[in-house]
């Protein structure tokens, strides 16, 4: 039976964790970076063809998407689901001021050719 780390192992301990966390925690901002990039062109397209900001049959397809996704890798689907929202919102936000600019410029809707 091995004993349990010693005081002075602890806080060792702690400090290597807390090293990964932040390596975790700069990776997902890395990825959340690279994921606006996407939601930028997205929101540009949506402006470009007169679509609105938000799709909520989207949003349905995700919440389901992501909460599986969640719960199989054991973490409560809930919160999956409010760290979902909070980034939906704030990609909304820009599809919303994306879709402002475009309409300030004054290009409009441009008429789709469905014959191409």
């Amino acid at each position: 039976m091995t004993n349990p780390p010693g005081p002075a192992a602890v806080p060792a301990e702690i400090l290597m964790l807390r090293d990964s966390i932040d390596n975790i925690d700069a990776a997902l901002m890395h990825l959340l970076a690279e994921r606006f990039k996407f939601t930028r062109r997205v929101g540009e397209l949506k402006a470009q063809g007169g679509l609105p900001p938000a799709d909520p049959d989207r949003d349905r397809q995700q919440i389901a998407r992501l909460t599986g996704i969640a719960d199989a890798a054991g973490l409560d689907p809930q919160f999956a689901e409010q760290f979902r929202e909070f980034i939906v919102r704030e990609v909304i936000r820009h599809h919303e001021r994306i879709a402002a600019e475009h309409a300030a410029s004054g290009e409009g809707t441009p008429v789709l050719d469905t014959y191409s």
